[in-house]
């Protein structure tokens, strides 16, 4: 009886173990996919029915059951441990990702299915049935409960996708070698020594490659980006790799382009002086909500009349890239040393509803494409009309609204949504070579002019009058789509559905 308590833990550990090498599956498929949501509920399904399946499966082992228990366990070791490092591999180098991908997951959640009812027959002499269940399933809850607290907090921002994938199948070798000596009376001596000397050689190999993961994220990276990588760091939100070739720089979120240093000049120059052309007055008080590459404020502070701005951006790695890699702080003109400019790290979402500040005569919104229900609050009717409250009655406002010609009903849920918060808006749109035409929104509470050209005296370097007033005049095919386009609440989400189906056609 003394090995019950221990083999219960082993419950723990295996439930851990499990959920993480899923949740590491859909975070991987995030990163290198953009985040979808079908491919997040996709992963889920099938890790929850391949382990329905490892269950059935289970019946048919027979006899040899301790020793069948631990060969299952370092088996997971070895999947589920390579598996983020594969999957990144997979990726870069091969053309069916998905293929892998959910194979991976399949055979991960069947093994992992296979562990617990082995170990429920390994205990039954032990307990009796209706003991059995309750702890082991109770356990079996508590495992998954130590894992999603895990996962966020404490493994993916420290140690990364690749170390913690390789760690947990450590963990679970350990487990596996460990078990050999729990179950010992169980197996015969020669078997018992062949598992104790594959469970070392599976830890050894997890370790050394746990060593060498940054050479395997560097490997994996070298296949995704065409231009050499020179700046690459994960921050507990987001991977960051910046790149050099021959047009210059380029900035990769999860493996998403953000700017090339080539072009970048034309979107931020449409997305900031429409704002300042539509404004009436001089205005003092900015707010940027997005824009931690301190592009937007470049152009920004190009007005003299300016005297506060204040920045919110999620992520501190993100607000300080300037200072980790010069090249960003030369392309931003410094922008982040003005003391005019004040960062604030935080979810605008929240900092919008729980900030108490003077209004703002000028706000830039400038966020990710909404590929995920995280992104998606952010252009919902809830978060514009909690922008409103912090705008001056006459404030003008512009934000990014992804590409209305790859993306058009996702482009006009975005108008839409705006219109429904109140806003009189004025779409628009520019061609940035590195994106292909791009749309944005110009917006004031009030009824407005559309403006023709840019403020004078400004220094640009794209707009003028004709190229100003030609992007507020929609070609066609850029124009509202026939049908009714649904607003984006936060209760239906409809803006994420339509980015995910209009841009997965281009994957």
């Amino acid at each position: 009886m003394k090995r019950v308590p221990l083999l219960f833990l082993n419950v723990v550990i295996i439930a851990t173990c499990g959920l993480i090498y899923e949740l590491l599956a859909a975070t991987v498929s995030s990163y290198v996919l953009g985040d979808s949501v079908t491919q997040f509920s996709l992963i889920i399904g099938i890790y929850l029915s391949a382990m329905g399946v490892g269950s059935y499966l289970s019946r048919f082992i027979d006899k040899n059951v301790a020793e069948k228990f631990i060969d299952i366990e370092l088996a997971v070791a070895v999947i589920g441990g390579f598996s983020a490092p594969l999957l990144f591999l997979s990726f870069a180098y091969v053309s069916y990702f998905s293929i892998i991908l959910f194979s991976m997951v399949f055979v991960i959640g069947t093994l992992v299915g296979l562990e617990i009812p082995l170990l429920m027959r390994i205990l039954k002499d032990e307990l009796d049935f209706k003991e059995l269940v309750s702890r082991v399933l109770a356990l079996d809850y508590v495992g998954a409960l130590v894992a999603s607290l895990l996962f966020p907090i404490f493994l993916v921002p420290k140690l990364g996708l690749n170390r913690t994938s390789l760690l947990f199948g450590m963990l679970n070798a350990g487990v596996g070698i460990w078990a050999t000596w729990l179950l010992e009376p169980l197996i015969k001596n020669r078997t018992l020594t062949i598992l104790r000397v594959k469970g070392f050689v599976v830890i050894v190999l997890l370790a050394i490659a746990f060593i060498k993961a940054d050479s395997l994220t560097t490997l994996a990276e070298d296949g995704l980006f065409v231009d050499n990588i020179v700046y690459a760091k994960s921050s507990p939100y987001q991977r960051i790799v910046v790149t050099k070739g021959k047009t210059g720089h380029a900035l990769f979120l999860n493996g998403n382009l953000q700017f090339n240093s080539f072009d970048e000049y034309r979107y931020h120059e449409a997305l900031v002086h429409p704002a300042f052309a539509a404004f009436d007055g001089e205005p003092k008080r900015v707010l940027v909500l997005g824009g931690g590459d301190g592009l937007a404020l470049r152009e920004i502070l190009k007005y003299k009349s300016v005297e506060a701005v204040q920045l919110v951006d999620l992520d501190p790695m993100m607000t300080g890239l300037s200072k980790a890699f010069p090249a960003l702080d030369e392309l931003n003109r410094h922008s982040f040393d003005d003391p005019r400019v004040k960062v604030t790290n935080g979810d605008a979402f929240v900092w919008l509803d729980n900030t108490e500040t003077e209004p703002f005569d000028i706000a830039i919104v400038d966020f990710p494409d909404p590929n995920n229900f995280a992104l998606g609050k952010l252009y919902s009717t809830r978060f514009y009309t909690l922008l409103k409250k912090k705008l001056q009655p006459n404030a003008a406002v512009v934000i990014q609204c992804t590409s209305p010609l790859i993306a058009r009903r996702s482009y006009w849920s975005i108008i839409r949504t705006l219109e429904a918060s109140g806003f009189d808006v004025k779409p628009y749109q520019t061609t940035v070579p590195s994106f292909g035409v791009w749309g944005y929104a110009l917006v004031k509470l009030q009824p407005f002019e559309t403006p023709s050209s840019p403020p004078e005296g400004v220094e640009l370097k794209f707009l003028n009058r004709d190229s100003f007033a030609s992007m507020f005049d929609l070609p066609k095919d850029l124009l509202a789509p026939d049908g009714e386009i649904e607003v984006n609440r936060l209760d239906n989400q409809a803006l994420v559905r339509y980015y995910e189906s209009e841009w997965r056609r281009f994957e």
